[in-house]
């Protein structure tokens, strides 16, 4: 894999000594005069890039000027996260108050058949991260509009593509094991959500091409106003109008899709500057190198969201199904809104490292790692401390039945370390994302989530008769392993040498005839 250096980069804060630039020995600081080069790679390091740190009072400004552009990007990106996110949980707290069944289904629906979707359109728009954000790092603005409208035209042809398990989701979920009662009200909720899968298709090209820019607030207003609307709409519909799930499906699909029109307005305004000059042709050339980074974008990041599809999947398998499901549907919820958390840092350090490796700032990437790992693990210390005080009286708030609420208060302590967890694991992946390492962190996915984690989950949950419960340490330990591989990963990884790979990148991109005779793999 090229982009994982087997040499080991210079220390970020190592105070002296002299650099070898032919074996790399870790002889200097990395953050040393900006006129170093290596030959490994030719490349020369911006006069911008940050400086050497000599001392605490160095490191306290350098942590301030970082975290101040870490939240300017987080802070609006978990908002946005959270308030899309409980666009979905809302209709699903609402069809717990219409009945057991109506809640297995939105569940199954949001978490299996949609949430297939998501993964998919989610990570193949993921490759505009990549992309977009070392083309504005490098200002080449005009890539960007262009970069969106190729992601459209290939996740629009992906959701045609897509229908067919919406059509199909009762045979489907009847197929791999689930009760037929769950299948029948999950599939007919499924056929109705067609009309979400292509706002998908355009909300997510949008929203990187936005983040790129760290045009992060106009998304969070958007999102804010969707919510709300959509929360007094669905209580009227399906609580006080009776209208139930039909009216959950109408709510939801016209959430998504006044966020998607909003989102358009704006950047059709002219707001967006040289990044968006119109709609052009050249949005259909090169879609295959296209399509093959968004393709490992989307195999990273699905199978990390499939592996907690599969957790409600076996879940279905367990005795007493219904509230087995439910069960961990409220528990995934919870976790889906804290996870939102970490994944406005994954898109805050998906744009720090992007923007700065395109810019040929390595030392200030890598920095922004260090500074993004840290803060977002604190947040998912306190979320989880949050969590197991207030574990006496939410899960009444997801269902009225009240074995549901027993087995919610029993895995909510597990529920607080898995937290912890994946509050680290996103800003990681967003460091792959934006230094584009989609494939590699696919396979590791695979092995950790897939090889790992799921059979351990069997084991415990079905050989061993935990249950619920043993099904979520497996989902556990895939997650820590996973984590931890990718902890290495950084710590590993050559900053200099990314920002070399991010600058040929960009040229092929721009039309660089000599970058492209070369052959750089965009996916390496």
């Amino acid at each position: 894999m090229e982009t994982m250096a087997k040499d080991t980069e210079v220390p970020l804060l190592t105070p002296i000594g002299n650099y070898n630039e032919d074996d790399h020995e870790l002889h200097s600081p990395i953050l040393k005069p900006s006129n170093w080069s290596f030959t490994h790679s030719s490349f020369k390091a911006d006069e911008d890039d940050i400086q050497q740190i000599r001392g605490v009072k160095d490191l306290i400004r350098e942590f301030s000027v970082e975290s101040k552009k870490l939240w300017y990007l987080a802070a609006p990106a978990i908002f946005t996260s959270v308030c899309q996110y409980s666009i979905g949980a809302v209709t699903q707290v609402f069809a717990g108050h219409v009945g057991t069944i109506q809640l297995a289904a939105v569940s199954i629906e949001n978490s299996v058949i949609a949430g297939f979707a998501f993964g998919v359109m989610l990570g193949m728009g993921s490759a505009l991260e990549t992309l977009c954000g070392q083309a504005f790092g490098a200002k080449q603005l005009e890539m960007l509009g262009t970069y969106m409208q190729r992601s459209w035209v290939i996740l629009t042809t992906t959701a045609l593509v897509l229908i067919f398990p919406y059509i199909f989701a009762t045979p489907l979920l009847k197929f791999i094991g689930q009760t037929a009662d769950i299948s029948k009200w999950a599939g007919m909720f499924a056929v109705w959500m067609i009309p979400q899968l292509f706002a998908y298709a355009l909300n997510f090209p949008i929203q990187k091409f936005l983040q790129a820019q760290s045009k992060i607030m106009v998304m969070a207003a958007i999102a804010a106003i969707g919510l709300i609307g959509h929360t007094l709409l669905s209580w009227l519909l399906m609580i006080k109008l009776g209208w139930g799930l039909v009216g959950g499906a109408v709510v939801l699909n016209g959430s998504w899709w006044f966020i998607v029109v909003a989102q358009l307005v704006y950047i059709f305004s002219g707001t967006c500057g040289q990044a968006w000059s119109g709609f052009s042709l050249k949005a259909f050339q090169n879609l295959w190198d296209f399509v093959k980074l968004s393709f490992a974008s989307a195999v990273m990041l699905c199978l990390e969201m499939w592996y907690f599809m599969a957790l409600i999947l076996v879940a279905g398998y367990l005795k007493n199904a219904e509230v087995a499901v439910d069960a961990i549907s409220i528990c995934m919820n919870i976790e889906g809104w804290t996870f939102m958390v970490a994944l406005g840092f994954n898109a805050a350090i998906s744009v720090r490292v992007s923007n700065e490796l395109g810019a040929g700032h390595p030392r200030t990437a890598k920095f922004s790692v260090i500074i993004a790992s840290i803060t977002s693990l604190l947040a998912g210390v306190f979320l989880s401390l949050v969590l197991l005080f207030s574990r006496s009286w939410y899960p009444p708030l997801f269902s009225n039945n009240e074995e549901v609420q027993q087995v919610v208060y029993e895995l909510t302590p597990m529920l607080a370390v898995t937290i912890i967890v994946s509050s680290l694991q996103p800003t990681l992946s967003g460091v792959a994302i934006g230094a584009g390492w989609q494939a590699y962190v696919a396979y590791v996915n695979i092995a950790c989530y897939y090889l790992f984690g799921i059979p351990i989950g069997l084991i415990l949950g079905f050989l061993l008769d935990i249950g619920v419960k043993g099904i979520w340490y497996g989902m556990l330990a895939g997650m820590t392993l996973q984590t931890g591989v990718l902890i290495m990963m950084v710590l590993r990884t050559n900053w200099n040498k990314e920002a070399s790979l991010a600058r040929d990148r960009i040229k092929r991109w721009g039309g660089d005839s000599e970058a492209k005779e070369n052959g750089e793999n965009l996916v390496s």
